[in-house]
């Protein structure tokens, strides 16, 4: 379970702490901070789009072997991004990490699925929820030191010690399993139109919603849709596809994934958001709302590992559903506020990081209990997809609302009109988990 842990903080200390080194790479290279940009974008396409592929690819050739692969390309992209002489090698590098981190993370988490027993696994999966929960929160603060320390490299190097110990622990403790028998050659069509496809969407979503609104986009989507119904027939059609189409009509495993978009679209959106508001609208200064931004993110870290509990004692259902209404009760009342101020923004976001701190590690949990041992690879890479996806069409989002809005005012509340509605449709969604199981508890 460390071993996993320690790979899985990769992505989300990664995708937070290099913010703080934006300025100073602009500086260096002198670009413009759009440019900047997509070494945080690219990124993020990166991840939501070679998750599935990468999980499947675990799934066939053993989930062991290919963490500590995808832990080592991390180290040497790490390494070359913090000597790139140039912004695209910077940004080449960046796409790197973000393949080595998804070879890494599906993998980890069905190597929990495969050595954790049921009645353990929801703690186990709150103890890597926690674990991601500080690497996330700590990366803007973790980041700022190293880069006051030295500079914007630094930020690279500091991942080069983590890699080294997270490998020697896969290396050391992550068992050797045989490879799953197949006979069919590997779908690698389905692999490149799934990959293609997911980062198209997500290039759609980034770049489109803000620039040309949800008319592009619903005009752009109708060619999704026709490359996905043709993708659906080909992978039925196949001995051993990337994706079984046949996992959908799972109900517990299509309602986790929808759960965690959801969720994940309120949340990260929120995340944005609230220093919009704070330093924007009402004065604070950057280091208040960090410490602001704790009552969210926070939570997670000590709520993830008592929600995976729960989720053993009672079933994967009561925590994720208790979770994720509790989030949508705390933020409810920024929905109905036309100007909100600040004791009522902070209290909202207390309540809500509770509650999605409770949920998190139940409804991964539900996700890969949904799915067969020899499919937890793939199937978690649908899952982090999902996850990932979210937080790129509340992002988004959140720039089109701002930017089509009579005013600052009217947006940012048609922003926290979203992310209500999202986090009572996660609430609607997950409500479609199976309830208790019946396992053999331990003493």
């Amino acid at each position: 379970m460390i071993a996993v842990s320690l790979g899985a903080i990769l992505a989300p200390l990664n995708s937070t702490m290099i913010a703080v080194a934006l300025p100073a790479i602009v500086e260096d290279f002198d670009s413009d901070l759009a440019t900047a940009s997509w070494l945080v974008t690219a990124y993020l396409i990166v991840l939501a789009s070679m998750q599935p592929v990468l999980g499947k690819v675990g799934d066939r050739l053993g989930r062991r072997s290919l963490m500590l692969l995808g832990l080592a390309l991390f180290g040497v992209a790490s390494l070359g991004a913090a000597l790139a002489p140039s912004l695209a090698t910077l940004i080449a590098f960046r796409v790197l990490q973000a393949i080595g981190a998804g070879v890494t993370l599906p993998n980890g988490v069905a190597v929990l699925r495969e050595e954790i027993g049921q009645e353990r696994r929801g703690s186990a999966f709150g103890m890597v929820a926690g674990a991601i929960g500080i690497a996330a929160a700590a990366g803007p603060a973790f980041g700022g030191l190293v880069v006051a320390a030295g500079s914007w490299p630094s930020v690279f190097y500091a991942n080069i010690p983590l890699v080294a110990v997270a490998l020697y622990m896969v290396w050391r403790f992550v068992p050797r399993r045989p490879r799953t028998a197949s006979y069919a050659a590997f779908d690698l069509l389905g692999a490149v139109i799934l990959a293609t496809g997911t980062g198209g969407l997500a290039l759609l979503i980034i770049e489109g919603l803000p620039r040309f609104g949800a008319g592009w986009i619903a005009a752009a989507a109708v060619g999704l849709g026709a490359l996905t119904f043709a993708f659906v027939r080909y992978e039925l059609g196949h001995q051993d596809p990337i994706i079984r189409p046949q996992l959908f009509r799972v109900r517990a495993f299509t309602a986790a994934s929808l759960g965690v978009a959801f969720s994940n679209l309120a949340f990260y959106t929120m995340i944005i958001t609230t220093p919009i508001v704070l330093i924007t609208e009402l004065g604070w200064n950057v280091a208040s709302t960090g410490f602001a931004l704790m009552l969210l993110s926070g939570p997670l870290i000590v709520l993830a590992p008592l929600g995976g509990r729960l989720a053993d004692r009672a079933g994967r259902r009561a925590p994720t559903v208790l979770g994720h209404g509790l989030a949508t009760a705390g933020l409810i009342p920024l929905a109905l506020t036309s100007e909100p101020g600040a004791a009522l923004l902070l209290a909202s976001m207390g309540i809500a990081g509770v509650g999605f701190g409770l949920a998190f590690a139940s409804l991964q949990t539900a996700a890969v209990d949904a799915v067969s041992s020899a499919e937890a690879g793939v199937a978690s890479g649908i899952y982090s997809t999902s996850r990932y996806l979210g937080s790129i069409i509340g992002s988004a989002a959140l720039a089109s609302l701002l930017i089509v809005g009579t005013d600052a005012v009217e947006g940012l509340k048609d922003v926290l009109i979203m992310v209500t509605v999202s986090a009572f449709l996660s609430t609607v969604v997950v409500a479609a988990l199976p309830g208790r199981t019946h396992v053999a508890l331990p003493r």
